[in-house]
């Protein structure tokens, strides 16, 4: 078992998963539709496209570590159609950072991956096309299993404290409803998957323990 982490940083992100009408939501942190669409878009696979490779990613174990919780911004946007005109509301995280980790018993899958975030097809974004992220986002595939592999990678930001994660379980866990099943901008589908959220304690780095 191997598991491919990336870094997810940008001045803004947006992971909705229920939005609906005039309002456009945000989750606190990357949901597993969200980065599937993105590294579809790595890859190239267009969003009609119902690729033997697009159910692969799908299946694919997905877990992510808070490095940073985002600020809750709210921006209002107008939409203007052939008759007519109207406000949404569409929120955003700002600053945030986030460790994103893919499991797979298929490091070749995992390395096609990495890849095609490197060199994309398509240019990448977080959630919406207004989010394009910072780099790097590839850290590199690591021999461990996702959980562990979230609990024993180096930090990404300066925060000493306690960290969230949030990591798909086949037992325990809160029903969400972001699986893609179909990318299809007529006909949307989104299945779900159990998730459990954790809290890890990091242990403050001590300058007198190098001496």
């Amino acid at each position: 078992m191997a598991t491919l982490m990336l870094r997810l940083a940008a001045p803004l992100q947006a992971w909705g998963s229920n939005s609906k009408f005039n309002i456009r939501t945000t989750e606190r942190e990357p949901t597993k539709s969200g980065v599937i669409g993105m590294i579809a878009a790595a890859m190239g696979i267009k969003r009609n496209e119902e690729s033997t490779i697009f159910k692969e990613l799908v299946n694919l174990r997905f877990g992510v570590r808070v490095e940073k919780e985002g600020i809750l911004l709210k921006d209002f946007h107008m939409v203007h159609e052939k008759k007519d005109s109207h406000l949404t509301e569409r929120y955003y995280l700002s600053d945030a950072v986030f460790l994103v980790a893919i499991e797979s018993n298929d490091i070749n899958l995992l390395k096609n991956i990495e890849d095609a975030i490197k060199n994309p097809v398509y240019p990448l974004f977080l959630g919406r096309r207004s989010c394009p992220p910072t780099l790097p986002i590839v850290l590199g595939i690591r021999n461990n299993k996702l959980i562990d592999a979230l609990k024993n990678e180096p930090s990404l930001t300066k925060q000493t404290n306690s960290k969230r994660i949030i990591y798909e379980s086949s037992k325990d866990g809160v029903l969400i409803q972001d699986v893609p099943i179909s990318f299809s901008q007529k006909h949307r589908q989104y299945g779900y998957r159990k998730v459990t959220e954790e809290i890890i304690h990091n242990k403050e780095h001590d300058a007198f323990e190098e001496l």
